[in-house]
């Protein structure tokens, strides 16, 4: 592997770091390893199988990402859920308390308040730090926050609650997926553990299916032993599509904080919406704490009609963006929380998380920002009246 260099910055750590230098072909990208079988003993004495999470093309994304978030250490999984299972339960246990950020992506609030609380963990959903501060017990060993949220970017003080888990001992965990390591380092705020769904913006083109942890050496080790017997790893393929996709990141992560800017300054003046999220508008509730920890602020925003029974004809009018799941590729991608992400949380959950049926996520991509400007325009106006036949 490559030497990596403190002081070279995102840009190049995106292309350069952790990039396999091939002795045999000079090769300037990162070769494929395919195989699943490897020589043993070795000079290195290592056992390499894929299921190990040790194989060159895993250690080219977990050399780059270390790097790029300034951990020590990091690790791929097969997806961003296979990350966060893989966290949780290497360090949760029958009888601990975790403290959960109560407006997360759906599959985490599903994970902690299903299938943890069914292995006996105690769950407790918090909005601010000072709500963490008053759910830690005895008996906690974890909180998780995610910043900014899904879906919508509330930004919670990163600094105050890794400061409030450290003084009582507890593992500070944060998924970093909207901000990414372009926008935001929470290793340098304090946390012990970054997460990304890497399928989102550090792959970037809707292809690959990732996730990624990065923490101290002693974490990663720990979390390697678990991940090992569940089995989560990325294929060598698909690290290498991941690797290709991360040279560009910060360029991507550039135009997302660009067009997604632009794009929030235009609904908060439109009369169809009553409400626009996103950190980087002045008005937003989190403004200040985001500027504050936020170098940037993504590409990620949700908005609300007044009419919530006009969402199905604003999205069969956009032309340009379109309706699908998932987010963070260079496509613009807008999809209805309530009945997607959230879908599996029950009404009342969602009410009290403020996800209501008019909410409408955006994942702004890398289009010409008039072109995005002028579909929203058209998909929001007014629908014409009826004729009235005599």
């Amino acid at each position: 592997m490559s030497v990596t260099r403190p002081s070279l910055r995102a840009s190049t750590l995106c292309i350069h770091a952790g990039t396999h230098a091939d002795a045999a072909t000079g090769s300037v990208g990162s070769p494929v390893f395919t195989s699943t079988t490897y020589a043993f003993p070795n000079p290195a004495n290592e056992n390499l199988y894929p299921r190990f999470f040790n194989t060159p093309n895993q250690r080219v994304i977990n050399h780059k990402l270390a790097a790029l978030e300034q951990g020590e250490a990091a690790l791929v999984f097969g997806s961003g859920m296979a990350a966060i299972t893989t966290l949780l339960f290497a360090h949760l246990k029958p009888g601990d308390h975790a403290v959960f950020q109560a407006d997360l992506y759906g599959g985490t609030h599903q994970l902690a308040s299903r299938e943890l609380t069914r292995f006996g963990v105690a769950i407790s959903f918090c909005r601010t730090a000072e709500e963490f501060a008053a759910a830690l017990r005895d008996r906690t060993r974890l909180v998780y926050v995610e910043s900014p949220s899904n879906p919508l970017l509330r930004c919670v003080d990163l600094a105050a609650v890794a400061q409030l888990a450290r003084a009582r001992g507890v593992l500070a965990v944060i998924d970093n997926t909207f901000a990414t390591p372009i926008n935001q380092n929470p290793l340098l705020l304090g946390f012990d553990a970054v997460i990304h769904s890497a399928t989102k913006y550090l792959n970037g083109h809707s292809d690959v299916t990732a996730g990624i942890v990065v923490a101290s050496d002693t974490i990663i080790q720990r979390l390697r032993e678990c991940a090992t017997n569940y089995g989560g790893m990325l294929d060598a393929h698909a690290c290498s599509q991941l690797e290709r996709g991360l040279k560009t990141l910060a360029l991507r992560v550039q135009r997302h904080n660009e067009n997604a800017g632009r794009l929030a300054q235009f609904l908060q003046t439109h009369p169809a919406v009553a409400r626009v999220n996103y950190p980087g508008l002045p008005g937003h509730p989190d403004h200040a704490i985001a500027a504050r920890q936020m170098r940037g602020f993504g590409g990620m925003l949700s908005f609300e009609l007044r009419a919530p029974q006009q969402v199905d004809e604003c999205l069969r009018r956009l032309r340009v963006v379109r309706p699908a799941l998932s987010l963070g590729g260079v496509e613009s991608l807008v999809c209805v929380p309530s009945r997607t992400s959230h879908r599996l949380m029950t009404p009342a959950e969602r009410e009290h998380a403020g996800i209501h049926d008019g909410l409408v996520r955006v994942s702004v991509g890398l289009e010409d920002i008039e072109d995005l400007l002028e579909d929203f325009q058209q998909a929001l106006a007014p629908t014409p009246a009826a004729p009235n036949h005599v």
